[in-house]
């Protein structure tokens, strides 16, 4: 007897799953299957090109298609495995099942399911994939619609340097991995959000974050010379005549291929730096240097560090955030931001006393934000009428204007829901208002030679031009007025 056929054989094993399969969990599976291998199909050419730079693109393409393609397959078998045991329990499974063709009702009806839920999904998919995968690398996604508890974070990100960067792209990087690696660090926060019980302030550094080298350098390139840059900074003085005065430095940025300067000193290739701290990362207790390409390498330790513990301690490999720790979250002080604002123009400088009293205004104790919104413009407003009536009566506007930018700088950078007041969270940016570079520079000594420390040279970062000068001659020199602030030092 001739062997039947391979179509045949197939028919005959295929005729059961089509009539068991027209079942309602059956078909969702069936509809889950093509939603995952539509999109599949969608995504698999920016996969294989390994252009997956979105880390939502990632784990859809890595870990939720996969999900949803598998769970359907499971909806299927089971929908079929129970529709069979409903028929034999009610002894009305067939003994010859249909043959596969046009002629078949149920065979047909199964074709235009999946073909309508193809179509539908082709449509429908791709548009959720785009629109969703754009939202939620969307900035509102982020500080708004998801971490509400961030507004301190996300209000000064909207003025920082990197506003215009997606949050993901620094918080996450490319790929699928980070991205599961930080959504499961951060499943307990989601439980402290429903609680009420996340802390107040929000703590850092973040001890999880991704290495800068895999974040930071996706756009900023270490080993690029920047040469020397130049610093105009407005200081403004407390007097009636908010006198200014200009610091200019140059600072020697350098490169990171041995060029020199701080980048240069810090990131060339060859240098590994490693130091161990407090959480906090704001006292250092000991810092291990080492140049490949030199051979040399030296341990510096603080007074209270001895150094033959030290390999028995975690140390951290130094990176971008060690000193730029705030890119894209800037919290100002006080005499900062007014500088910053007088200079700018958005606070009256020729309103008599408006350095100092801004200032004071800035550093009352206000319940909340609202109040500050409030109490500022109202409080400056009584000071002109009852100190100066004659301005007050003639600069109405200029007071004005300078009340909303001053309520505005509060709001900005204090926020008493979070706890979150001025000075909190340092800058290590700069050595003026925080140890900044100093948590190393000239605290700490080379083992073993207890008068030799880590340099505190100024003119090894930096050549100060003219310090607090009324008109300094550099500017004059170069043609410029210093009237705007140009790379104002956020220690300063």
């Amino acid at each position: 007897m001739p062997p039947e056929p391979t179509h045949a054989r197939f028919r005959e094993w295929f005729s059961p799953i089509v009539h068991l399969s027209s079942n309602f969990i059956s078909r969702v599976g069936v509809v889950l299957v093509t939603i995952g291998g539509v999109l599949w199909l969608y995504l698999l050419p920016m996969a294989l090109r390994g252009e997956v730079v979105h880390p939502y693109i990632g784990i859809l393409i890595f870990m939720g298609l996969p999900a949803v393609f598998f769970g359907g397959l499971l909806l299927i078998a089971a929908g079929i495995a129970i529709q069979k045991h409903r028929e034999l329990r009610r002894g009305v499974y067939p003994a010859k099942f249909p043959p596969l063709d046009f002629n078949n009702r149920e065979f047909r009806h199964l074709l235009l399911f999946v073909g309508i839920a193809t179509m539908a999904n082709i449509v429908i998919g791709t548009q959720l994939v785009y629109g969703g995968v754009t939202y939620m690398d969307s900035v509102t996604f982020c500080g708004r619609t998801c971490h509400t508890v961030m507004k301190p974070e996300y209000v000064t990100y909207l003025h920082s340097p990197h506003a215009r960067v997606a949050c993901v792209q620094c918080h996450i990087g490319p790929g699928a991995s980070w991205f599961v690696r930080s959504k499961l660090s951060g499943v307990h926060q989601v439980f402290a959000v429903l609680l009420n019980t996340y802390p107040r302030p929000i703590p850092v550094p973040i001890s999880n974050l991704r290495p800068a080298r895999e974040t930071c350098e996706q756009c900023h390139w270490p080993a690029r010379f920047e040469g020397n840059r130049l610093v105009i900074i407005p200081h403004y003085a407390t007097d009636q005549a908010n006198t200014r005065t200009t610091t200019v430095l140059l600072m020697h940025i350098g490169g990171g291929n041995g060029q020199g300067g701080i980048h240069g000193a810090h990131v060339a290739a060859g240098v590994r730096i490693l130091y161990g701290a407090d959480p906090s990362r704001q006292k250092v207790h000991w810092v291990e240097y080492e140049n490949t390409r030199t051979g040399k390498k030296l341990l510096y330790v603080d007074n209270q560090t001895h150094s033959a513990t030290i390999h028995f301690q975690t140390g951290r490999s130094m990176d971008c955030i060690d000193c730029h720790n705030q890119p894209a979250h800037q919290f100002h002080l006080p005499n900062e931001a007014m500088n910053t604002e007088l200079a700018a123009g958005r606070i009256d400088a020729q309103l008599p006393y408006i350095k100092r009293e801004g200032v004071a205004l800035l550093k009352a104790s206000y319940r909340t934000q609202q109040e500050a919104t409030q109490s500022i413009p109202r409080a400056l407003t009584e000071f002109y009428r009852t100190k100066f009536p004659v301005v007050a009566a003639r600069q109405q506007q200029a007071i004005a204007r300078s009340a909303s930018a001053l309520a505005q700088i509060y709001r900005d950078n204090v926020f008493p829901r979070m706890k979150i007041g001025w000075g909190y969270y340092p800058n290590n940016l700069g050595h003026m208002a925080f140890p900044g570079c100093f948590r190393c520079h000239g605290n700490l000594h080379l083992a073993g030679h207890a008068d030799e420390t880590l340099t505190q040279d100024c003119t090894v970062c930096h050549n100060p031009l003219a310090i607090q000068s009324p008109n300094p001659a550099i500017l004059q020199q170069l043609g410029l007025t210093g009237t705007q602030p140009q790379g104002v030092n956020p220690g300063q």
